[in-house]
């Protein structure tokens, strides 16, 4: 799995697959590969490595035709390798590429061995370009062939098929995973992604679930998963195909702030599908890691040991395993003690912080169970080290002050808890139940993006203001910790944070008029205890600003301002959906003082050196 791209149309295509690929790369990947269908006869080209490897193989043997698909893959089934690289083919005149995990490949394997097909590679993926060549000894339609075989798959799927003896088409199928089509003037195109098909197009029809699609130069032809004819509307996009473009925004930072709907979706897709969790998307040994996992310890820097702070309240809470929460600078001056069956996880934007990449590197001779990396760049040190990864896919991150990176972190994360938690007392329905959640966040996120205008206002009070104090109690004391990293990153504003209940160990005696408390408020079974310490505040003068869930039971009175959120959020889901109102309090605040928003002062957006 990673990325998709195919075409039909009345010129080469290839120029066209090979720029979709490039628009991919952020995605991660481990090999490439394209196919062709041209006057006679099936091609393709597979390679290790980058797109540019893929390119050098086409300027050696060329490759043309009017109809092709093409495929960036991240091994999850199968080592990466030539052999195990998309587009799969079966009798030498079928072709498929598929993004998403079939789980029951190993029975569908057997089936098909006993008809006498035999397998060259261990992918999941073969098992459904033979099915469907098996489906066509009996039927000659490839649409009804294709129709059968998805009707027999388990797990997620997106995939386009394409038949030499059936050359003016493509078959699309989606269950789990994003597939869309780009709408042209005598040409129509396939992607996994908007991004691949930004320079041909911007018009697209996004398929539904469960939908398949038949497209050729002229048409495109839909059916639902009852197999009915169904009309999908043609949406234009909005989006620039430069990537370090602003979209309109004043500064990168808040649009990468309004992008995390669509990025924390993108980390979820082809992760979970039909209410589970697709564990391979860790890579090719997770279950048996996950299964054996007795501790977990998490080392990150900066943002990144927030998120993985969150997690440690989640991973104790829901797989009753302990975990312990390094600092990368502090962990590999350390002698820690390793309890057995320990899972090591490193999280980084970039995936090349100094102090994070040493603690890896420690680590693996230490005697750690498995390493397992979170990480936004694909070809990152720390992805290529590691033995297990999850890429968060949030795109690039133009602004110094982390915001999207943080929250495909999370859900990175949460999906991790997930998994653990399969082997370590989560049955299916609870399962079913965290899932769902996740799938619920990105609409969650783009409610809380409507405080936008109520940030505005709010940043007002905090102009002239030197110091502020942020609270939150339980996997909501490292999000006070995030809120309060990006007040001072971005406006220079001494924040500093505390779990709630420590405010009468000490930090209450800055508390006064002039220091603003920001508190983190869901409805969870600690907020009545967050109400009494936020009584503690008020009776010193301090000025509260409180971030409630609607059912808290909060209102406005003197000296305490209650920002309500747009909806009631779940335990599982506050730490993503409570912090964008806090990166978009500090984004306006820097913009009223005049900052450098995007490059503040003395700051790196990847952190190479000690």
């Amino acid at each position: 799995m990673c990325g998709i791209v195919g075409a039909i149309a009345e010129r080469n295509v290839v120029p066209v697959l090979m720029e979709g690929l490039r628009r991919l790369e952020y995605r991660g990947y481990d090999s490439a590969g394209l196919a062709t269908v041209g006057a006679s006869h099936l091609e393709r080209r597979r390679r290790m490595g980058k797109v540019a490897e893929l390119q050098n193989a086409l300027d050696d043997a060329p490759l043309q035709g009017p109809i092709g698909i093409a495929h960036t893959r991240w091994a999850t089934h199968g080592v990466p390798s030539e052999g195990n690289a998309h587009p799969h083919v079966s009798g030498e005149r079928l072709a498929v590429v598929h993004n998403g995990i079939i789980e029951n490949h190993d029975r569908l394997r057997a089936e098909l061995q006993d008809a006498g097909y035999q397998f060259d590679t261990e992918t999941d993926t073969e098992v459904i370009v033979h099915r469907i060549h098996q489906h066509l000894q009996s039927n000659d339609d490839l649409v009804a062939a294709v129709r059968k075989t998805v009707g027999e798959l388990e797990g997620a799927y997106a995939l386009v098929v394409m038949s030499q003896d059936d050359p003016n088409k493509l078959v699309l199928a989606r269950a789990g995973c994003p597939v869309v089509v780009g709408v042209g003037i005598g040409e129509n195109f396939v992607a996994s992604d908007v991004a691949a098909l930004l320079p041909v197009t911007r018009r697209f029809m996004f398929l539904e679930e469960g939908d398949m699609a038949v497209i050729d130069a002229a048409e495109i032809q839909v059916t639902d998963a009852a197999g009915q004819a169904v009309e999908r509307p043609v949406v234009e996009s909005e989006l620039s195909a430069d990537a370090a473009d602003k979209s309109g925004y004043r500064h990168f930072m808040l649009k990468e702030i309004h992008e995390q709907a669509a990025a924390v979706a993108q980390t979820l897709e082809q992760r979970v599908a039909g209410g589970k969790l697709l564990e391979a998307a860790f890579g090719p040994a997770a279950q048996a890691v996950f299964a054996k996992a007795r501790a977990v310890r998490i080392v990150a820097c900066g943002t990144s040991y927030h998120a993985g702070a969150v997690a440690s309240y989640l991973i104790e809470q829901i797989c009753r395993l302990p975990c312990y929460i390094d600092i990368a600078s502090e962990y590999r001056y350390r002698d820690p003690v390793v309890p057995p069956d320990t899972l090591f996880v490193t999280i980084s934007q970039s995936g090349e912080t100094a102090d994070t990449l040493a603690a890896l590197r420690m680590a693996k001779e230490a005697g750690y169970l498995s390493t397992l990396a979170i990480c936004n760049v694909p070809e990152s040190s720390l992805v290529r080290e590691s033995e297990l990864v999850m890429l968060t896919r949030a795109g690039p991150e133009i602004g110094v002050a982390s915001t999207k990176a943080f929250t495909t972190q999370l859900a990175a994360l949460a999906m991790l808890v997930i998994g653990l938690g399969k082997h370590h007392g989560v049955d299916a329905e609870r399962e079913r139940g965290l899932v769902q959640r996740l799938i619920e966040t990105p609409g969650l996120i783009e409610k809380t993006l409507k405080l936008d205008g109520p940030m505005l206002e709010l940043a007002e009070r905090f102009a002239d203001k030197h110091h502020a104090l942020f609270l939150g109690r339980g996997a909501m004391h490292p999000i006070a910790m995030e809120g309060a990293l990006k007040l001072k990153e971005i406006s220079y504003i001494h924040a500093e944070a505390y779990a709630a209940g420590e405010l009468k160990h000490g930090p209450l005696a800055l508390v006064d008029a002039d220091m603003p408390v920001i508190a983190v408020a869901p409805n969870n079974d600690l907020v009545e205890k967050l109400k009494s310490n936020l009584m503690e505040v008020r009776a010193r003068g301090g000025e509260l600003i409180v971030f409630a869930d609607p059912e808290a039971g909060m209102q406005d009175s003197e000296g305490v301002t209650v920002i309500e959120m747009p909806a009631h959020v779940s335990y599982f889901q506050a730490p993503l959906v409570y912090t964008i109102p806090l990166q978009l309090l500090s984004y306006h605040v820097a913009v009223l003082k005049g900052t450098d928003v995007d490059q503040p002062r003395n700051l790196a957006k990847s952190v190479t050196v000690e």
